[in-house]
């Protein structure tokens, strides 16, 4: 079983940035992606940014494009959200998801960790 545990938020304030880690947990990952999505207060779970754990494929929301980046580290089985230029919107909890087919389909969840972005 595959079991993803993210950590790095926090509180900071606008135009700050911040990193999220991801460690997978369980078994070595040899599936085909690793997402991060968010959840605000209020609103529906929304999809960020992916990457396919083979590497050479990256999908970003248009929300933070150019400003967050996703990355992996397939040796210690960690996937990473650098962001930046954070802003109060992207106050949200975040969540690490591993997908075992495609970017359509994330199969393992995390609990979440929350970013809030202070004006």
């Amino acid at each position: 079983q595959v079991q993803p545990v993210e950590s790095g938020g926090g509180l900071v304030q606008a135009g700050d940035s911040l990193r999220l880690s991801c460690a997978i947990s369980g078994r070595p990952f040899s599936g085909f992606a690793m997402g991060w999505f968010r959840q605000a207060p209020g609103k529906k779970r929304e999809f960020v940014a992916a990457t396919r754990w083979s590497g050479g494929l990256e999908h970003y929301a248009d929300s933070v494009k150019g400003r967050f980046t996703i990355s992996r580290d397939n040796s210690k089985n960690m996937v990473y959200l650098q962001m930046n230029s954070l802003k109060p919107e992207d106050t949200a909890v975040y969540y690490c998801a591993a997908a075992d087919h495609n970017f359509d389909e994330f199969d393992y969840w995390g609990q979440g960790t929350q970013v809030t972005v202070s004006s």
